[in-house]
């Protein structure tokens, strides 16, 4: 895929209807997708892909951790510019966020119907058996896996100030 297909699916990716919940701080979270996407070459026909991303606990990575990660494979010059990073950054924390997206879990149907319909009908049926947990996104059709990146990496983003908030709350940062 090239950079301007990679960046089209990114600038048309909409989610239409976002999770209740967020990502778990002290768990494990499986969300429910449904990916609506118009068939490129064909008119009225739309493809929805249903399927599970499973998001691992986040993982705080503190600078002692963070180091060991870095310093794989090199010297001893990049052992002291760590120290001198690690002392600098006492109070510094990363959230590490894993997803795991299992091809196995995803169904695809296609209708022939508007795309605008294909979204209402989706929409309507997530809201009407109250799934907390599941989104309806509007994406690329060719690259639809990468629409499906950019919704868990606005899931991290929306997540991870309720994470950090929580650890702190237990004093693990």
């Amino acid at each position: 895929m090239n950079k301007d297909n990679f960046d089209y699916a990114i600038e048309n990716t909409q989610v239409i209807l976002a999770p209740q919940s967020q990502i778990a701080t002290f768990g494990s979270t499986s969300f429910h997708f449904y990916l609506v996407s118009e068939l490129m070459d064909r008119v009225n026909e739309v493809r929805v892909r249903d399927g599970k991303i499973h998001a691992d606990r986040p993982q705080i990575l503190t600078p002692e951790h963070f180091s060991r990660l870095l310093l794989e494979g090199f010297g001893d010059k990049a052992q002291r510019y760590v120290d001198q990073l690690r002392e600098q950054a006492r109070n510094f924390a990363v959230l590490r966020y894993g997803f795991q997206f299992r091809k196995t879990d995803v169904s695809e149907r296609t209708f022939r119907d508007p795309l605008d319909a294909v979204i209402a009908r989706t929409k309507s049926q997530v809201e009407d058996t109250q799934e907390p947990l599941s989104a309806v996104i509007q994406g690329v059709d060719d690259a639809w896996e990468v629409c499906l990146l950019k919704f868990t990496i606005d899931m991290i983003e929306r997540s991870s100030g309720g994470n950090i908030g929580d650890f702190r709350k237990r004093g693990l940062i």
